[in-house]
């Protein structure tokens, strides 16, 4: 059997992705690309699982001797009460998007916040974020507990903005959170500006050029987002776009399973078709 270029041994460890659905997943071309850079004998395969059936698939993970595997919508939250043990960080943002299994053990993690890794956070940053979805909430943890002053929430449904907004106050008592009163929020407030909705034709807020941007979006064929493009055309200092931002949860996820170093270069080339560009 072969999985891309990759021939499946018997000796092969076996990794993949939970999600309905899976098949627009870039994450099996950039991790298979990163096992065969190494020299590992190790796959990555799309793991179609219908809601209702995460537990089953968990347990079959286990029961196959998989190393793990990654979780992506709508499952990141369904899938902890199968996990024995989760780190802060998916505690936290009650989201699991990485499954490290040793022993018979399912250990949950998250490595969504790692994705902004590249935007500077002081105690002087106020983060305007957009979406208060699935996405969201790990991301916004992530941003918080790296020590972000504010985050200001705005979202299309009111109602979803505020639970999110409470579910980052219960974490950062200490931290101003606020909702934005309409949608798309009158201006771009803060020094950090985060899309996580699935927006890439239209700039819901057009970006400042002494902002930081962070677009959770991407196209596949790797061409910029609305919100990307608008910022790169302002100047903005740091601006990580959503195959960046796949990129870096991929190569986090990556060292927990192999306890190797990532080729982020690699990975990065994969998932942009021969484009390496760094974040901007």
């Amino acid at each position: 059997m072969r999985v891309g270029a990759q021939s499946l041994r018997a000796s092969t460890r076996l990794v993949g992705i939970l999600g309905w659905p899976v098949d627009h997943s870039l994450s099996p071309r950039m991790h298979n690309a990163a096992f065969a850079a190494l020299g590992l004998d190790w796959a990555y395969v799309p793991l179609p699982v219908r809601p209702g059936d995460v537990g089953e698939a968990v347990r079959g993970l286990v029961a196959l001797g998989f190393a793990g595997a990654n979780v992506t919508i709508p499952h990141k939250g369904a899938v902890i009460p199968f996990c024995d043990e989760i780190d802060v960080a998916a505690e936290q943002a009650e989201s699991v998007n990485t499954l490290l299994i040793e022993g018979g053990r399912v250990v949950g993690s998250s490595t969504d916040g790692l994705g902004v890794s590249a935007t500077t956070i002081t105690a002087d940053t106020h983060v305007l974020f957009l979406g208060a979805g699935g996405a969201a909430r790990p991301v916004a943890t992530a941003l918080l507990a790296a020590g972000a002053r504010s985050v200001t929430v705005a979202a299309r449904r009111p109602e979803a903005a505020a639970e999110l907004a409470e579910r980052l106050r219960a974490i950062a008592p200490a931290g101003l959170i606020d909702v934005a009163r309409e949608w798309p929020p009158a201006g771009a407030g803060g020094t950090v500006l985060v899309n996580a909705t699935p927006v890439k034709d239209v700039v819901v807020v057009e970006p400042r050029a002494d902002q930081q941007v962070v677009d959770l979006a991407y196209r596949p064929d790797g061409a910029p987002t609305a919100l990307v493009a608008a910022a790169r055309a302002a100047g903005c200092p740091t601006v990580v776009d959503g195959l960046e931002f796949l990129v870096r949860q991929g190569a986090a996820s990556f060292e927990r399973w192999t306890g190797k170093p990532a080729p982020v270069g690699v990975m990065r080339q994969a998932v942009r078709g021969g484009d390496d560009p760094e974040a901007r």
